[in-house]
């Protein structure tokens, strides 16, 4: 009977070879051209994950040289398969509207226990080895995987999402929309916060709000590049950049608004509008910042605080965006 099902194969007649196998795995299901007829059954039915199942199944437990050859052309037709669909899928996301803009897609946290399943579907999903899906997974905070057309950035997003990888996606058009305020100082704390700052264009203005409306606050360190002069193995002078000292920042997020309240410890002006620090013009920078820093926590005890922003920031730079590297502001927003 089994000639009977590749002869029915061989003129596609797929419907006399479907009643021929239901017999067949009733009377033979551990005959290995049974199973291999059967996953030809899936795969010609669509049914791809069941008929990948069965190839597998064979190269495991088969020793017949026919077969497990069969079975390795049976899965490399399942990869063509698929990544045909994909390519298909991800021009149809690119071709709708707004999906050329240029994005970002980032990878949120996983915990070790949920790592070994989610490596393997990360794998899979992006076409990389389970070795090396693994370490790109981050345990502690964000990573920012890849960069492209937010259509192809989305279309790999939804799939992670839907495998438990949780992550997000945003053009730098979205980004860039969002407004940050350098603050010079605070000129009210109750009932709502007045702050005296700059905007992008350097101009002074004040911003009130309720400190309900801050949903996340970031804190973290950007380094302070400087051109030194340093002698190489030569024994010959030579400029170098290196890096010389670390601005101490936090982020106020108000999504609200879509605005961000930067303050950073060069730049806020701690002896003056309203007195926080006592005695703010005898202590040195760290300690001001210290104590605004303290002062801000104590108005804010139920917001999250992200401190992670080095190692995320540590991610991007081999990353770039048509030959453009992200700036620190972009990151910052993100």
């Amino acid at each position: 009977m089994i000639e009977q099902v590749a002869i029915a194969f061989d003129h596609k007649d797929y419907q006399t070879a479907a009643k021929l196998l239901k017999q067949l795995l009733l009377e033979s299901p551990d005959n290995p051209w049974v199973q291999f007829y059967h996953g030809r059954l899936h795969e010609v039915s669509r049914k791809y994950q069941d008929a990948e199942k069965v190839y597998r199944q064979l190269l495991r437990d088969t020793t017949n040289t026919k077969i497990v050859s069969l079975a390795r052309q049976g899965l490399q037709r399942l990869q063509e398969i698929e990544l045909e669909e994909r390519q298909r899928a991800i021009s149809q996301a690119k071709s709708e509207p707004n999906n050329t803009e240029i994005g970002v897609l980032v990878l949120e946290p996983l915990s070790n226990e949920l790592k070994t399943e989610a490596s393997r579907k990360f794998a899979q999903i992006m076409q990389l080895d389970p070795y090396t899906a693994r370490l790109l997974l981050p345990s502690r905070g964000w990573r920012l995987y890849r960069t492209g057309q937010v259509g192809e950035l989305k279309f790999y997003g939804k799939q992670l999402q839907q495998a438990g990888i949780p992550c997000f996606w945003a053009t730098i058009a979205q980004i860039q929309q969002i407004r940050v305020y350098q603050v010079k100082h605070f000129q009210e704390s109750t009932p709502q916060a007045t702050v005296v700052c700059l905007n992008d264009t350097n101009q002074l203005g004040s911003l009130t709000f309720d400190w309900s409306e801050v949903t996340a606050k970031v804190v973290g360190l950007l380094p302070i590049f400087e051109q030194v002069i340093d002698v190489d193995a030569r024994r010959k002078l030579e400029w170098k950049t290196q890096t010389q000292d670390y601005a101490q920042f936090c982020d106020l997020h108000l999504p609200g608004r879509r605005c961000i309240l930067r303050f950073d410890d060069n730049g806020y002006e701690f002896q003056q509008g309203l007195e926080i620090i006592p005695q703010a013009n005898q202590n040195t920078i760290r300690i001001n910042w210290n104590s605004l820093s303290s002062w801000i926590d104590r108005q804010l005890p139920e917001v999250k605080i992200w401190s992670d922003f080095t190692p995320f920031a540590d991610t991007t730079l081999d990353l770039s965006i048509k030959d453009k590297k992200l700036t620190v502001k972009e990151l910052q927003e993100l």
